[in-house]
């Protein structure tokens, strides 16, 4: 259900906004603005309550969330012409924010539960088996692909052959019944698994003790880690006296803000998350930009459908890859073979903007389109289509027009090969690079994983979730200054330099970690003791 609205989401948008990227890009503006801000508030939370408490109301708060979006949307799309006609067209700007919004509870919702459970429980019940955390990493990112194959399939099928309107009520019954089934799994999982019952309980009732915990020091985490816990056991005691104060509980969310970040910085795996952060600074992947471009080109719900499969298919092919170059070569050049991976098929991207069939235009101004709604005054419900009702009644041809005439003119065959060239090569390079992107990906998260001590792992997770998201922001800032398509190669153009800059941050990390061995390609012993090492130095393994 997760998947099926975040490949309809953006889709839907560009339906009620007309030709343009604009309403999208307010839209990923606002998810990835709320997750800068309180991630680290989140993985605070998710630190302070029990797993079962965090994983339960997370997922009841998404699916609510999705759910009831998708109703506002199919009233949104049923009476669009008279909310047009209500208060000069505010009334409908008013339900595009109300729709903004409650999308953005559902993702942050989504933030909390992937969070507790592919950077928490998977590590629990993994144990001290890093092979067994690798193999059970990369499952999970192969059924999160499966679902991308098979959710926008489902989805694009039914808007491309029925209405946007069916679209949102197939979505939010889908929802509905996945939530219950989840909620069920993961309580079936919970009763399974001791070690995560003990774990909460250590988490409500025993903060203190990890002053014993780090007496006896029984990990001897790196020097980095031994920061974050003198910082946070001698934090403790201080916010207990202040906790009748008002002033204090004002400030405690600063203070978390502020503390997460700074444990952050002190990871030894700093460079490594913010590599992967950079990665988010790009169009170059199957989000709602690249969606909405593609859409905006002529491609119909199907094909772009189709497309993500096609992309989920080399993600599975990527977490392949990533297990078997971690049993050749080891986590830390697992990472760097699949940036180089990624960056090369990447320039195929580049490539594309030059070709012929480009929407790039460096004539037209790329800040026209927000320079006329600034200007002019322009509510957002008068940028729709003067035919609303054909919009919902035909769907996707509508948007074609501007690129494929819908038998109303004779040449109507000779423009449609020529912006195929151009988005061909586009997506080619995002789909061949997400095998290189996704085993960079489960590289890195395992990273996290090994070098962060438990009782931290949510907040650090949050803020590199934060960290992921203000890079996302940056491209989400540029698209909305930017949101016409002739600057969309542009785009590209900074998405590829980001992306090289994300793998040098990287490089530096695993050359700082491995130092003159960094190139010296050999098969791990899987039969070592995967206590015998410091946390600093597992991720040869």
């Amino acid at each position: 259900g997760d998947r099926m609205w975040h490949f309809a989401v953006s889709v839907f948008l560009v339906e009620l906004y007309g030709n343009s990227l604009l309403l999208t890009a307010v839209y990923g503006l606002v998810v990835a603005g709320s997750v800068l801000l309180l991630g680290a508030l989140i993985g605070d939370w998710v630190d302070k309550n029990s797993r079962l408490k965090v994983a339960q109301t997370s997922l009841v708060v998404q699916n609510s969330s999705v759910i009831l979006c998708g109703v506002i949307l199919m009233i949104i799309f049923l009476f669009k012409t008279q909310l047009l006609t209500l208060y000069h067209g505010w009334l409908l700007t008013l339900c595009y924010i109300l729709v903004i919004t409650i999308a953005n509870i559902a993702n942050l919702a989504s933030t909390a539960t992937a969070i507790t459970i592919q950077r928490d429980w998977i590590v629990v019940v993994a144990g001290e088996d890093r092979s067994k955390l690798a193999d059970m990493n990369a499952t999970i990112r192969r059924i999160d692909q499966l679902t991308n194959i098979l959710a926008p399939m489902a989805v694009g099928q039914i808007m491309t052959f029925g209405s946007p309107m069916i679209g949102c009520g197939f979505i939010s019954g889908w929802n509905l019944m996945s939530m219950c089934v989840e909620y069920l799994l993961l309580w079936k999982v919970y009763q399974k698994t001791p070690t995560l019952a003990r774990k909460s309980a250590k988490v409500e009732a025993s903060e203190l003790k990890q002053l014993n915990v780090k007496k006896e020091s029984d990990t001897k985490p790196a020097e980095g880690v031994q920061l974050i816990i003198e910082k946070d056991v001698t934090g403790f005691e201080p916010q207990q006296e202040k906790e009748v104060g008002c002033a204090a509980q004002i400030a405690e969310p600063f203070i978390t803000f502020r503390d997460g970040w700074v444990a952050y910085y002190n990871q030894p795996v700093f460079l490594a998350g913010m590599g992967l952060a950079f990665l988010y600074m790009t169009v170059l992947g199957f989000d709602c930009i690249t969606t909405g471009y593609a859409y905006t080109q002529g491609l119909s719900g199907s094909v772009l459908s189709l497309l993500m499969g096609a992309s989920a298919v080399t993600g599975i092919m990527g977490t392949v890859a990533f297990t078997w170059l971690r049993r050749k070569c080891g986590l830390i050049r697992t990472g760097l073979i699949s940036g180089v991976a990624q960056f090369a098929c990447l320039i195929l991207c580049a490539i594309s903007v030059f070709m012929p069939g480009s929407p790039l235009d460096l004539t037209v101004s790329p800040f026209a389109d927000i320079s006329a709604r600034l200007f002019e005054n322009e509510p957002l419900p008068t940028i729709a289509s003067p035919e609303p009702e054909m919009i919902f009644a035909t769907g996707m041809p509508n948007l074609l027009n501007g690129s494929i005439a819908p038998a109303n003119s004779d040449p109507e065959m000779s423009p449609e090969p020529v912006p195929l060239i151009s988005v061909s090569l586009l997506f080619a390079g995002v789909i061949a690079a997400r095998v290189g992107l996704w085993s960079f990906d489960l590289t890195v998260t395992q990273l996290l994983q090994e070098n962060v001590i438990e009782s931290e792992r949510g907040i650090i997770n949050g803020v590199q979730n934060s960290m992921n998201y203000l890079l996302d922001l940056l491209h989400f800032i540029m698209v909305i200054l930017a949101p016409n398509p002739e600057a969309f190669g542009l785009l590209v153009l900074i998405s590829v330099s980001f992306v090289a800059m994300g793998h040098i941050m990287y490089f530096r990390f695993a050359q700082k970690s491995l130092g003159k061995q960094l190139f010296v390609c050999h098969t791990p012993d899987p039969k070592a003791n995967p206590d015998s090492s410091p946390p600093g130095n597992t991720s040869t393994v």
